[in-house]
């Protein structure tokens, strides 16, 4: 790859390489607080690149490769390249990450305690995440929570938070302060903008927290909360793990441990205040 660039997220190391020089020059100004990788060693490597030489001039597009790759997957125009640059190591870590139990769910901390929020895409996990980074708790990631089956504790992983359309409204609002990647139109998922984790964020990403408390969030609707029992937690935890099957007993007995020590609930909200509420009052309860 003619551009490089290495980081650790938590515990995880990267090495970003690139046929352009423009998605790794927006990876080092984004997490140019975030140190390299352990020993410099890497855990995955990504690679975008051009199919055909002439596209790295002549309408560009950017294939995601890397470690593990998706045979066939469509690429991404070069605006997008800081896109194709998250999604590359996300895909490393979904098809790739054994250590590891890995829980499609954001995270954050309070007093040593982790909260975990999962639910469908749209669920707004991530601007609630982000939401609570604004309001003091330690952001602890928004796409993967990392559950060591060794400790049951629960391991940061606080990449870019990734924004989407009527979201980055909201959190520009309530952060006026921070820093924001660029804005990223007509992506699959809309309007896309990254936020950048705050110093708390990234000076803590290698302190890990027991779960406290397990939140199944849905927007949209007036606001409910309601329990969800250990079976139903479990059941919705597998279908959010990309790779409990692969972990196989270990990925088993870390769930069940997570599940029978930890409540979970299930909320609607219509809007974010409305969540947070609900969430400030279950945490106080759990």
């Amino acid at each position: 790859m003619r551009h490089v660039a290495a980081l650790r997220i938590g515990p995880i190391g990267f090495r970003i390489g690139s046929d352009w020089r423009g998605p790794i020059a927006a990876l080092e100004s984004l997490y140019v607080d975030y140190p390299g990788p352990e020993g410099g060693v890497p855990d995955f490597n990504v690679h975008l690149f051009a199919a055909r030489p002439w596209r790295r001039v002549l309408r560009p597009s950017v294939h995601i490769g890397g470690d593990f790759v998706i045979p066939d997957a469509a690429p991404l125009p070069l605006a997008q390249g800081l896109l194709a640059a998250e999604m590359g190591m996300n895909l490393q870590m979904a098809l790739g990450q054994r250590r590891y139990l890995l829980l499609h769910a954001s995270a954050v901390e309070r007093d040593g305690k982790a909260l975990l929020m999962t639910g469908l895409s749209g669920a707004g996990k991530s601007t609630l995440a982000a939401l609570l980074m604004a309001r003091g708790w330690r952001l602890m990631g928004d796409e993967f929570a990392l559950l060591d089956p060794a400790t049951g504790l629960v391991h940061g992983f606080p990449r870019l938070v990734s924004l989407k359309n009527d979201a980055i409204a909201v959190l520009e609002a309530a952060l006026p302060r921070a820093r924001f990647g660029p804005v990223l139109s007509s992506t699959p998922k809309g309007t896309i903008r990254h936020l950048v984790p705050d110093a708390r964020a990234i000076a803590g990403m290698a302190e890990p927290a027991a779960a406290k408390l397990i939140v199944f969030p849905s927007f949209g609707f007036e606001a409910a909360e309601r329990e969800v029992l250990p079976s139903e937690t479990f059941v919705r935890l597998t279908q959010a793990s990309t790779n409990y099957v692969a972990l196989a007993e270990r990925g088993f007995d870390a769930l069940t441990k997570l599940v029978r020590g930890t409540p979970a609930r299930a909320i609607d909200y219509p809007d974010g205040d409305t969540a947070i509420a609900l969430i400030e009052r279950l945490w106080a309860q759990a």
